[in-house]
């Protein structure tokens, strides 16, 4: 027995620790800190993302092992938006180009969620061409929900990442998050890449006791330096051309290398006469693993059964001499892997030229006679694997299970969010009798299904405007839009300018609650006030504009309202809206009420008045 504690998570430096996926990946700048310090580099760090697409409420726990951070020369600093976070991480590798860098490199981790990663695709591309340094390195934190547990669609973020030509590690459980994202920092170097991590629900959400240390990574390889050294790092000058042919000829070459190197793709059952290839991925390697022990097979009955195991953690690009070798004596490949298919269809591509009488099968979305068999949709679980494989084994030589329908996923569907109590969007998404409403990303979504007037929505930044290819098109003359202030500082102003310039007849509400209230609470980043607001869609060419507050009478004594703005109590809410409707060119509506949620958490830390007890 020995003396734990919760900040061991941060502070032990070799050992054993308690940790979900979400703080292995708080641990992780800290982790990389003390392996350079270890091979007496200077390094510092720097993380950026969108706190309104927050992987989970990563940037709530850097924010709470702050004093780590700081210890550890990492700054941390939310961007306005997704691709702003990407190009200021961008900025890290560059460091070394300015006179006076205090530190041999800085390391880069983004974060965002599948859409951030959609939204900041192009930024990201340039960066990974351009390169990275090598002391430095970026990785990029990919937090998948194949479920869509908390998003508008279910998401995979591989095939984004691909088109940048960034390479994708794929976790299978809370000790790999740490392992993977190391590594693939030490990847980065290596090869002068940007690296994805992807960082599934489950495995964020997981507890495990994890190995913690920088013995662990002392076999990473260093970049190389000095003559001889890969042509894979960042540059002052350098040509778009130049950097696709180190892209593709020297830098993607230098991933494969690495991972062979480090022993990122690993056999871990191996038959000493194999017929049955079973190679799995990311979170669905775990649900094998548990499907074998269903089935009541270790490791020793598998591979007398003929099964060999392989375990992929780099899912792109994938390591083809690797995988010929591992097909060698194999009737089949059970690919194993969730959503669509990605390991598959590089199998088949590095099987393609084996001879015929010796390539194997290759099974996963459809079997042999092109019939479904593991699904692309939601997740799979272990005892859709289990009669899979089962079914591919000799008859009798296991028990056959029967196959089920994962019970998260009906219950996710059959389960509708609703507003927390005393939430402003129960009364400020609702609209006059008659007219109609689009909804965007944040609380709000949900007046989807509580109000059957809010019809449609879209991404986010993107609020109101396929109004502007209905409205040429249709007899309704008037249409609200919700934008809520984070997305409006994120990116909903541009919508609005777009409208504006359409000459649009629309209403925008802009729920400033003063929170990034969806995702926890945070402080929305690039922040403005109310009466900046007003001057700022006054500037952007809005016709007319009004203030509907829970507390009008506050907005006595401001003078920095844009001239001819309004306000309004929220009791006259449908007054306004029936003025703005009625009103050609795009109007706003800002509507100013605190979040109940954030309202609550302000109380607690005593930051608000507790509200008067009502006697009796």
């Amino acid at each position: 027995m020995r003396d734990v504690t919760l900040d061991d998570r941060y502070a032990a430096t070799s050992g054993q620790v308690l940790a979900t996926g979400l703080q292995a990946l708080a641990r992780l700048p800290l982790e990389i800190a003390r392996v350079d310090k270890s091979r007496g580099l200077n390094t510092a760090g720097f993380i950026s993302g969108y706190r309104g697409s927050p992987l989970g409420g990563y940037d709530q726990e850097l924010t709470a092992s702050s004093e780590f951070l700081n210890g550890a020369n990492v700054v941390f600093q939310p961007g306005v938006n997704e691709e702003l976070g990407a190009t200021a991480v961008w900025g890290t590798q560059q460091v070394g180009f300015l006179p006076g860098a205090k530190y041999d490199g800085v390391f880069g981790i983004w974060y965002g969620k599948a859409p951030g990663v959609d939204r900041a695709i192009d930024p990201m591309r340039h960066a990974n061409f351009a390169g990275t340094s090598p002391n430095g390195g970026v990785v990029v934190l990919a937090g998948d929900d194949p479920e869509c547990k908390s998003s508008t669609l279910p998401n995979q973020s591989e095939f984004g990442l691909i088109h940048a030509e960034i390479p994708v590690l794929n976790p299978s459980d809370v000790q790999d998050v740490l392992d993977f994202t190391v590594i693939g920092m030490a990847m980065s170097r290596y090869s002068g890449c940007w690296v994805s991590v992807i960082a599934s629900t489950d495995n964020m959400d997981s507890h495990a006791v994890i190995e913690v240390g920088t013995d662990r990574y002392s076999h990473l390889p260093m970049p190389q330096t000095g003559e001889g050294a890969l042509n894979v790092h960042i540059r002052a000058q350098d040509t778009p051309v130049a950097q696709e042919v180190r892209m593709r000829n020297v830098k993607l070459p230098a991933v494969l290398d690495f991972a062979r190197q480090v022993g990122v793709n690993r056999t871990v059952i191996r038959s000493a006469q194999p017929r049955l290839g079973v190679v799995a991925t990311g979170r669905a390697f775990s649900e094998l693993m548990q499907a074998l022990q269903d089935l009541k097979l270790d490791a020793e009955t598998a591979a007398g059964l003929g099964i060999s195991v392989l375990k992929i953690g780099l899912s792109w690009p994938l390591d083809e001499s690797a995988m010929r070798e591992f097909a060698v004596g194999l009737d089949s490949i059970l690919v194993i892997e969730d959503k669509r298919a990605l390991l598959e269809t590089q199998i088949k591509d590095a099987l393609y030229d084996m001879p015929a009488e010796s390539r194997p099968r290759v099974l996963g979305k459809h079997d042999a006679n092109g019939k479904p068999l593991l699904s692309e949709n939601g997740v799979l679980t272990s005892a859709d694997i289990a009669a899979v494989i089962a079914g591919l084994l000799p008859q009798d030589s296991v028990t056959k299970p029967q196959a089920r329908t994962s019970q998260r996923q009906s219950s996710i569907e059959t389960r509708d969010p609703f507003y927390c109590s005393g939430c402003p969007h129960n009364r400020s998404t609702k609209v006059l009798p008659g007219s109609h409403a689009l909804a965007g990303i944040g609380c709000h979504y949900m007046a989807r299904w509580t109000s059957p007037e809010t019809t449609f929505f879209s991404a986010m930044g993107g609020e109101g405007v396929q109004w502007l290819g209905q409205a040429p098109f249709t007899n309704t003359q008037h249409i609200f839009a919700n934008l809520g202030d984070g997305t409006y500082f994120h990116s909903g102003l541009l919508a609005i300018r777009q409208a504006v310039a359409a000459k649009a007849r629309i209403t925008y509400k802009i729920l400033f609650n003063d929170a990034v209230a969806m995702t926890g609470g945070q402080s929305v980043d690039g922040q403005l006030d109310v009466p900046a607001i007003t001057r700022q869609l006054a500037a952007e060419g809005v016709g007319r504009i009004a203030v509907v507050a829970e507390d009008a009478a506050r907005y006595d004594d401001i003078k920095t309202l844009a001239p001819g703005v309004t306000v309004h109590p929220r009791d006259d809410l449908k007054t306004v809206e029936a003025a703005f409707r009625d009103t050609q060119g795009v109007t706003a509506i800002i509507y100013d009420q605190m979040c109940a949620a954030e309202k609550r958490r302000r109380r607690k830390r005593g930051l608000i008045a507790e509200p008067a007890k009502r006697a009796f």
